[in-house]
């Protein structure tokens, strides 16, 4: 329920333009609701004079039968294609859908962005609910936040998932805040049990793997680390319905600007969780020098260099290479662990790769024991000898 207290309101029409749905106007200088609104939050944030409260109802009044169907956050790479993360949600999105016997559904945030709708159709979207607008071109919290809490309040589904990027990270939280609904972060497995989602992620360490359900609370929310879901095979036959969404934001409810944007991956490579090849580096290579060793293998495969979380901390490499439990799961065809000793938090971040090679100076490091194959000695004689043979197979091609 939302309330306007009468006395704090000025009828500046701060809200109305802050509220992504056209739902307020101003009548006899007091604000007031309109049926449209979705209990978004907008308009509570931008108001400076506390005049607009909303109640939630207690968990022992919520109904829960209306809440129906499962739904995918899209996240676009600078709204120009899906990122892969989608897929592997919308595959997973399917069997849950399946098993619940409701739709599944994608919801896609962005600026001119309806030409990808094909492609989350493809991978089993029966809906897909759109929000175009020029200040949803770039990420912000304010803006995706309110849309995407708006839109759950009026269409109820029942399930909804994030990747576990550092959009869905940030996002996802901002949401089930607003909308008081529970959240399971970073989730590695998710099925049906008992009509509830079952929730599984990692806890303390990697060591142990917890099992969450939400039994008061609608959405079931949950944010899916990057490639822990196997993606299904598309079929660019299916079709979705599309809902589409007129929204309107007002620039001054979204608190912050977007003036730079610095890339710290090689321009032309592909992102680190959607790589192919992987050539990681840890603690083992003594210095910041001995990644170069390691892009020049990475070069020639045409892969990616990451780093464990050691070798970030010593500022050998950027945050967003770090393969590991704090920071990202893949799943390449090729991996590379150079001086990385095999800690469960960084086993946990690439442990699904299909072939491992371990290259360590210590024969008894835990990581030869999940690797396909094993090289005990120097990396700063092996990796140079790897890099100059296939250099010579490829020129004999």
């Amino acid at each position: 329920m939302i309330e306007i207290i009468k006395e704090n309101c000025t009828g500046c029409g701060k809200c109305i333009k802050a509220c992504p749905f056209g739902a307020i106007k101003v009548v006899d200088k007091i604000a007031d609701i309109q049926e449209g609104c979705t209990l978004c939050g907008a308009c509570v944030q931008i108001c400076t004079f506390a005049a607009i409260e909303i109640e939630r109802k207690a968990i022992e009044e919520r109904d829960l039968s209306g809440y129906k169907d499962v739904w995918v956050f899209a996240e676009t790479l600078d709204n120009q294609k899906i990122r892969s993360v989608t897929f592997e949600l919308l595959s997973k999105g399917k069997e849950l859908a399946t098993d619940l016997t409701q739709n599944l559904c994608a919801v896609l945030l962005g600026r001119d962005v309806k030409g990808l709708c094909k492609d989350l159709a493809a991978y089993g979207a029966q809906k897909v609910y759109l929000a175009e607008n020029e200040y949803l071109e770039q990420y912000t919290t304010d803006a995706f936040a309110s849309v995407l809490s708006g839109l759950i309040s009026k269409y109820q589904p029942n399930i909804v998932l994030y990747p576990a990027t550092h959009l869905g990270r940030d996002l996802a939280p901002r949401v089930a805040a607003t909308l008081e609904v529970g959240l399971t972060a970073d989730c590695t497995g998710l099925s049906i049990q008992d009509g509830l989602l079952l929730q599984t992620r990692p806890a303390f360490g990697g060591n142990i793997m917890a099992d969450i359900i939400c039994l008061y609370t609608r959405p079931q929310m949950a944010t899916v680390r990057p490639n822990v879901m196997k993606k299904c095979e598309p079929d660019y036959n299916l079709k979705s319905d599309i809902i589409a969404e007129k929204i309107e934001l007002d620039p001054k409810s979204i608190r912050t600007v977007i003036k730079e944007k610095i890339k710290t991956s090689t321009p032309g490579t592909p992102k680190i969780d959607e790589a192919d090849i992987i050539v990681s580096g840890g603690r083992g290579l003594g210095s910041k020098e001995g990644f170069g060793i390691l892009q020049n293998l990475a070069d020639i495969l045409g892969g990616v260099v990451g780093a464990s979380r050691v070798a970030i901390d010593c500022g050998w490499k950027p945050k967003s290479v770090q393969v590991g439990q704090s920071g990202i799961t893949v799943s390449p065809k090729l991996y590379f662990a150079c001086g990385i000793s095999g800690a469960i938090q960084h086993l946990v971040g690439m442990r699904g790769s299909d072939v491992i090679v371990a290259i360590n100076k210590n024969s008894n490091a835990p990581i030869f024991e999940f690797a396909k194959y094993g090289i005990a000695g120097d990396f700063s004689k092996i990796i140079p000898a790897i890099t100059e043979e296939i250099k010579r197979v490829k020129a004999m091609k």
